[in-house]
């Protein structure tokens, strides 16, 4: 039977966490954590950064998924606009280095 709040994973237990964006729980070394700055959501690279955070898969699908669903005011428990440009921006620069290929 699996353990709450645990996924097997590589042979060790691993916290997980469920994507805002698809809603599928997976180990929290996969997923992006979100953080709201003023009226901003930012990437939380080191995972250090204060206050309520949400998780995402770094894929500009679940961030759609995720306005679309308007997830994020949800996680963070907040009414009014959310300015989500600095997530898309990271994750755009991330889809980039992915895609290029070595000379």
């Amino acid at each position: 039977m699996r353990q709450h709040g645990k996924l097997e994973y590589g042979g060790h237990a691993a916290p997980q966490r469920t994507c805002v964006g698809c809603r599928v729980r997976t180990a929290k070394s996969e997923l992006l954590r979100l953080v709201l700055v003023e009226d901003h959501v930012v990437p939380d690279l080191r995972g250090r950064l204060p206050g309520r955070g949400a998780s995402l898969h770094p894929s500009l699908n679940c961030l759609e998924l995720a306005e679309r669903r308007r997830a994020f005011w949800r996680a963070f428990r907040v009414a009014g606009s959310l300015d989500v440009s600095r997530v898309r921006a990271h994750l755009e620069e991330d889809h980039e280095m992915s895609c290029r290929t070595p000379s």
